[in-house]
């Protein structure tokens, strides 16, 4: 069964059966039998959802987390310096203090 939308005489607008659209009635299309009806209006201003303020993926970030760690000013130094002289803690064995 199709619908079509009709405006008739007095200019009313409705959803009807193709086969029971009178001689009086106009066919109309979908977008000026919502302007007309008020759905669009309806629509516009009462309707939920859509799209919202903020929705949707959010880009990411260009650098990384930075963590942050409270170390002594000793700790400090020594970081410094082994970043200095590029040293690799996976590779190197540093022989523990004797306590």
């Amino acid at each position: 069964m199709n619908y079509v939308y009709v405006k008739d005489s007095e200019g009313f607008v409705v959803k009807k059966a193709s086969e029971e659209v009178a001689d009086d009635e106009v066919i109309i299309s979908k977008s000026e039998y919502k302007a007309l009806s008020g759905e669009d209006y309806y629509e516009k201003h009462f309707s939920r959802g859509g799209k919202r303020i903020g929705a949707g993926r959010k880009t990411k970030f260009s650098t990384p987390l930075k963590y942050q760690i409270r170390v002594t000013q000793q700790e400090k130094d020594f970081i410094n310096m082994a970043r200095a002289n590029n040293f690799d803690f996976a590779t190197t064995r540093i022989p523990l203090a004797k306590r």
